[in-house]
């Protein structure tokens, strides 16, 4: 029997990240995956939105995704548009990045760290004793590991197999998205009831095109074809525009489910196996990305012993609120699309808030995920929030705060400028950097925070402390988050 410490179960985004971040920390970690190569049949996800730009950027890999991209300054909630540029971020914009593009270049950086793939094979069976879980795979093949995340898509075999319940709202309108060519010049833009038809690539211009319509009727029970599409686009606009060679053709609902726990012992959820939503503000991709960085570092400490297993506790505890929110957002979208005239007149009466800053920027923040906050208690402004990516100026020269996040380690980040930081107890499970820090301390929605003495960062970016570093919170908090 092939044994690992982790087996991650899903090679999409978030298997992907998830993989990266627990070899980044040295732990022994394979992923199953159906498919034989990392090519999708559509483009499915279409961007990245700021924080996950940010969590690469903290890997020191966002660069290669953003030669892949193009950068788009704005946003759209229920299709309104939303001005990123002024959010206190490096990364104050979209990355339109194709997911066919997005995930080579993830799985490129899973092969660099040396993560085994076993291609060609699903998970069709999980049991789960006291030391470990054994997978069973489509291929007659076992994989046994001490742990099992499942990142196997909404209809996660992982989730089903470990007994976890989901919860949420059936479908009440559904969509077909897909990429087709048209003979004809196509009516491009947003619809009033949301969907439309675009460019797959704007930058090139012409086709093909990406098309997202409203459908008549929720409720199929069959794979959409090229001629249920064409119907769709008569019924919107009066024609097909001659549309031929789809790439694919595909349907969503506003079905909106989360898992009721996003961990069941030695099995774990995360990406769409934990929650779905509606694709409204292109946040399923970017919330899957987040979970794995949230979760990578806890279970590599777990694994390596280094804390105990109830630090396993922590991530549905801060990662299925951000969730839970997503879909409350999305449903939001989804009524101000509704074609009808009270929720017209809703959507104008939005559409007039959002063009305030504040408003704006609320918003905005949330879709980005910017403002995420984890509830860490009482403190500092900063606790259980990203940190800033500051400019630094360390012993050794200039530094970005994500810098110093580049091997996932915990960073304990003295401001009191340049010197010999010297080795504190948990030194070697901390980075200790002395620094000055220039420029201000602004986060998303709060605005400008009190600069704090020292800070603890998490491996995934968010604050576990701040204050002086006497303070024995301190000791405290690294005795919580990375072991005694």
């Amino acid at each position: 029997m092939d044994e690992h410490a982790v087996v991650v179960a899903g090679g999409g985004p978030t298997g992907l990240m998830l993989a990266a971040e627990l070899a980044l920390a040295g732990v022994d970690v394979v992923v199953v995956e159906r498919r034989r190569d990392q090519e999708l049949d559509g483009s499915r996800a279409g961007g990245l939105l700021p924080r996950s730009i940010e969590v690469l950027d903290q890997r020191g890999i966002a660069d290669r995704f953003l030669a892949a991209g193009y950068v788009v300054p704005a946003h759209g909630f229920a299709g309104i548009p939303l001005d990123l540029s002024d959010l206190p971020t490096r990364h104050n914009y979209v990355l339109a990045l194709p997911q066919r593009r997005f995930e080579p270049l993830l799985a490129d950086r899973v092969g660099e760290l040396g993560v085994p793939f076993l291609r060609g094979r699903e998970v069709v069976g999980v049991a789960q004793d006291d030391t470990g879980v054994d997978v069973e795979l489509s291929d007659g093949g076992t994989v046994r590991g001490a742990y099992l995340v499942g990142c196997d898509g909404g209809r996660s075999v992982v989730r089903r197999a470990a007994g976890i319940d989901v919860a949420g709202s059936d479908p009440s309108t559904s969509w077909l998205i897909a990429e087709v060519e048209m003979a004809g010049e196509p009516e491009l833009g947003m619809r009033p009831e949301g969907g439309g038809i675009g460019p797959v690539d704007p930058a090139a211009g012409g086709g093909p095109y990406r098309v997202v319509l409203v459908e008549e009727q929720v409720g199929h029970d069959r794979q959409p074809l090229l001629q249920d599409l064409r119907a769709e686009l008569v019924r919107a606009y009066g024609t097909d525009f001659g549309a031929h060679d789809p790439t694919w053709v595909s349907r969503f609902t506003d079905a909106t489910r989360q898992a009721t726990a996003y961990r069941r012992d030695r099995v774990l959820l995360a990406g769409d196996a934990a929650h779905v939503h509606p694709p409204h503000g292109g946040q399923g991709l970017n919330t899957g990305v987040q979970d794995a960085v949230n979760l990578g570092w806890k279970l590599a400490q777990v694994v390596h012993g280094s804390s105990p297993e109830t630090l396993l506790d922590t991530y549905h505890a801060e990662r299925h609120p951000v969730a839970a929110r997503v879909l409350q957002n999305t449903m939001a979208q989804v009524a101000l699309t509704t074609p009808d005239e009270r929720h017209a007149a809703l959507r104008e009466t939005v559409t007039d808030l959002l063009g305030l800053d504040g408003p704006r920027h609320r918003i905005a923040a949330m879709l980005c995920a910017l403002d995420v906050v984890y509830d860490l208690g009482a403190g500092h402004p900063l606790l259980g929030r990203r940190m800033p990516d500051l400019d630094l100026v360390t012993s050794d020269g200039p530094r970005r705060v994500y810098e110093l996040l580049h091997a996932a380690r915990p960073v304990l980040l003295h401001l009191d400028g340049p010197g010999d930081a010297g080795l504190p107890p948990w030194g070697d499970r901390i980075d200790v950097v002395h620094a000055q820090a220039a420029g201000p301390w602004e986060l998303p929605v709060l605005g400008a925070v009190p600069a704090p003495p020292a800070v603890l960062v998490r491996p995934d970016g968010h604050v576990a402390w701040a204050g002086e570093p006497t303070d024995p919170g301190l000791a405290d908090a690294s005795s919580t988050w990375f072991g005694g």
